[in-house]
């Protein structure tokens, strides 16, 4: 399975390839954004649960399906109470998304 849904990518853009070069550009900077302050125990529990609810919806956008499911139960974690949130896989499939993300022309 690719990091990118290129199927589902497509279903949320149309086809459009620029937009989807748009919508691929917004969430590698999400990523990028999300990531670091999730992965910091000192943020607030709810803050981080929401930073994990923004990037599953984000990853469901691009066609990121493993992404999703992975922020999906990050949350789900955060949420039920968790405070060892080990985020090693999902740092590993956002480097994979990010990784084919660059490879777009």
């Amino acid at each position: 399975m690719h990091p990118i849904d290129r199927a589902e990518l497509d279903a949320q853009t149309g086809g459009d390839a620029d937009l989807a070069r748009e919508v691929l550009a917004l969430f590698a900077g999400q990523c990028r954004s999300i990531l670091p302050r999730l992965a910091d125990p000192s943020q607030p529990q709810a803050q981080r649960a929401d930073l994990a609810h923004t990037l599953k919806g984000s990853a469901a956008g691009v066609g990121a399906v493993r992404v999703r499911a992975l922020a999906d139960a990050a949350e789900a974690r955060l949420r039920a109470g968790a405070e060892d949130l080990d985020l090693a896989e999902l740092s590993q499939a956002v480097a994979a998304a990010l990784a084919e993300i660059a490879r777009v022309p």
